[in-house]
């Protein structure tokens, strides 16, 4: 079977460095999804409107080589134990297909464009299709999340200087901050770990360190 890309996804993150680490972590985070031209046709989205979240299936394009092995080490595990792949969410797998959940922010029919939220896709991604999400099928509130349940979601504190919030509208300074609350850093970083890290977001160059559980923005270029 041979599948080519049916939209391409645009976000402020223009790298994998920075990606929330699954989606509708940060739901302020809005990117849009632009149609090919074969597929830029209001027949395609009829009747998209009655949802609120689709699904995404997207390909990890941004990982350059092939995964061959039956196990990862998993971020969340602090990459030091090994799970198989087929029961982890890692980009790096047989076939690097990636889904994701996200929002309909926006439907734009002049130029059959869709705005969504909560996205965890790096600018560029291309997608292979898109699918409406439905909560009465969909939804699982009692089922099990395995070991990355067990871990479970921390958030740091952010310290930004008030400065710093002219360079960005309102908005993306909003979503930067609630990206740097996550932790765009590997998981394996050690809490004595206080190196400075960047990441671009939204056209800058974005630069921190963490002590104590807080996020220091020391510098944006």
């Amino acid at each position: 079977m041979e599948i080519l890309p049916i939209a391409h996804f645009h976000s402020p993150l223009t790298s994998k460095f920075g990606v929330p680490k699954q989606s509708g972590l940060v739901g302020e985070l809005v990117g849009k999804v632009v149609f090919e031209p074969q597929y830029r046709n209001a027949d395609f989205i009829r009747g998209i409107d009655g949802y609120d979240y689709l699904w995404l299936l997207w390909e990890f394009s941004a990982n350059k080589h092939k995964s061959n092995s039956p196990v990862v080490r998993p971020p969340v595990l602090g990459g030091n134990e090994k799970m198989g792949v087929f029961a982890t969410r890692s980009p790096y797998r047989p076939n690097p297909i990636g889904l994701s959940s996200v929002k309909i922010e926006k439907i734009d029919y002049e130029d059959i464009s869709l705005y969504v939220s909560g996205g965890d896709l790096m600018d560029g991604t291309p997608i292979y299709d898109i699918k409406p999400y439905l909560p009465f099928t969909d939804s699982h509130p009692d089922a099990r999340g395995g070991f990355s349940a067990e871990r479970g979601i921390t958030k740091l504190e952010v310290d930004i200087p008030s400065h710093f919030s002219s360079l960005f509208s309102e908005d993306d300074f909003c979503v930067l901050k609630e990206i740097l609350a996550h932790d765009p850093r590997p998981r394996y970083i050690s809490e004595s770990d206080h190196r400075v890290f960047g990441m671009p977001f939204a056209g800058r160059d974005v630069r921190f360190y963490v002590v104590n559980n807080t996020i220091h923005l020391i510098e944006i270029k």
